[in-house]
């Protein structure tokens, strides 16, 4: 019998053992670099982060937002500092992961920024894109100022890429700007930093009026074991548009957590496509904060995961204002014994009228041990909206199966033909045309 629960299942929750979180937190804490000389304007933003971690701990099946995911094999592995220095790679083993539509690039190998590996020629007057340090040594440390500054920021992980900073990505588009080529935002992993912790940071603005494409890529060119704890702030302003794609397709024996926290001004769009393959646990939380009235938020997530993974995602809209609309679907693949997880809220005040909002989570399990998590929720308080939810889970017909047998089609070909075309429609929101034909071959 396949195996699926909701949320409210807490009779198959497994408690952790006894670890003692807070200090597995501090000694995680204690494996950062040193800020460097360059970016010694950001000490206090690391301090009040390295106070607040004092004050947290590494959560457990017993909090509620961690229910579903244990990281008792995350506090196991004895972690080491990264070395400051990126692992020696060739040019020639990160290029398959080049996108050709994007000409504007910034490549992190192991949390280390390597302009030689970068393309950032041609920008537009006023745009800005490069890491800290260069944004810190050119002049432009007002870039730095929307750092730390969105909503959820005292979350234990995030907390610790702030207290770890050493570095990070910078997008500033100022208004008035449409930027035709995608920016692609690529952060490597290699072997030879194994068991090693990186806190990638990404920070992007986006003026009134401007419109931007950003491709945030998190690869591995090894099977090593490592820790990326990664966080993303995106402030939009007034009448922008972003369209933002997330690929997580670290090493199968990795971890990673990540964390997209965004904001929308006035009339702005964002549009994000959040893709998980990588990692033997994961988890992304998606937060959305729309500030302005007349936004629009368009979320489409896909996780497709086998043997014993664990994919957990987390996604937050929250409205503060009327006539706000949000479409988003969450769909997940699960085969072996892996175990999906997926927990989407939407926030609608008294102030939010007029909101329309429509979540469904979809979800396919190929194996009779795998296991689904899932808990649309929605918490209103307005009352002249329009919003709905949904969740399905189930697994492949043996009438489809059998049809397309019937043509001609072996029963392994018919098995990835219908996962092909599950999981299409939400690859097929991607705009760049190599990223999605290598996602969609993956698939297959």
């Amino acid at each position: 019998m396949i195996n699926v629960s909701t949320l409210s299942d807490l009779g198959n929750v497994g408690v952790s053992p006894k670890v003692d979180r807070t200090t597995a937190l501090t000694t995680l804490l204690n494996l950062r670099s040193p800020l460097p000389d360059t970016l010694s304007g950001l000490q206090d933003i690391r301090d009040h982060a390295t106070a607040r971690i004092q004050e947290l701990a590494i959560p457990s099946t017993r909090d509620e937002e961690w229910r579903f995911t244990d990281l008792s094999s995350l506090l196991e592995i004895q972690w080491q500092a990264i070395a400051g220095q990126p692992s020696a790679i060739a040019q020639t083993e990160i290029e398959p992961f080049y996108l050709p539509e994007a000409s504007i690039r910034l490549v992190f190998v192991d949390g280390v920024y390597l302009p030689e590996l970068s393309a950032i020629a041609d920008l537009p007057a006023d745009v800005f894109v490069g890491d800290f340090t260069t944004a810190q040594t050119g002049g432009r440390a007002d870039l730095l100022a929307h750092l730390a500054q969105q909503p959820g920021a005292a979350e234990t992980f995030t907390t610790l890429n702030t207290a770890s900073l050493t570095d990070g990505a910078i997008v500033v588009i100022p208004a008035n700007q449409v930027i035709e080529s995608p920016i692609h935002l690529l952060f490597v992993s290699t072997a030879g930093q194994a068991v090693a912790v990186t806190h990638p940071r990404c920070l992007v603005t986006v003026g009134t009026n401007s419109s931007v494409t950003l491709i945030e890529d998190y690869v591995a060119v090894s099977d090593s074991v490592y820790f990326t704890n990664a966080v993303t702030e995106i402030a939009i302003a007034a009448n922008a548009q972003v369209s933002h794609t997330r690929v997580q397709r670290d090493s199968k024996a990795a971890f990673h957590i990540g964390k997209t926290a965004v904001s929308q001004a006035r009339d702005a769009r964002y549009t994000c496509n959040a893709i998980a393959f990588g990692a033997a646990l994961s988890r992304h939380n998606l937060e959305v904060y729309q500030t302005g009235e007349q936004t629009s938020t368009t979320l489409n997530g896909l996780t497709f995961i086998s043997g014993a993974q664990v994919a957990d995602t987390h996604s937050l809209i929250s409205y503060t204002k009327p006539h706000g609309s949000s479409n988003q679907i969450h769909k997940c693949i699960v085969d072996g014994k892996a175990h999906a997880v997926f927990n989407g809220k939407i926030f609608v005040p008294q102030a939010a009228q007029l909101t329309d909002a429509r979540q469904l989570s979809q979800n396919l399990l190929l194996s009779e041990k795998a296991r689904i998590d899932t808990k649309p929720q929605l918490e209103i308080t307005a009352d002249n909206v329009k919003c709905a939810h949904g969740a399905t889970v189930s697994q492949l017909e043996n009438d489809e199966i059998f049809y397309l047998q019937s043509r001609g089609i072996s029963q392994a070909q018919s098995v990835r033909l219908l996962t092909y075309a599950f999981a299409y429609e939400v690859i097929h929101q991607i705009a760049i045309a190599s990223l999605r034909d290598t996602l969609l071959q993956q698939v297959k």
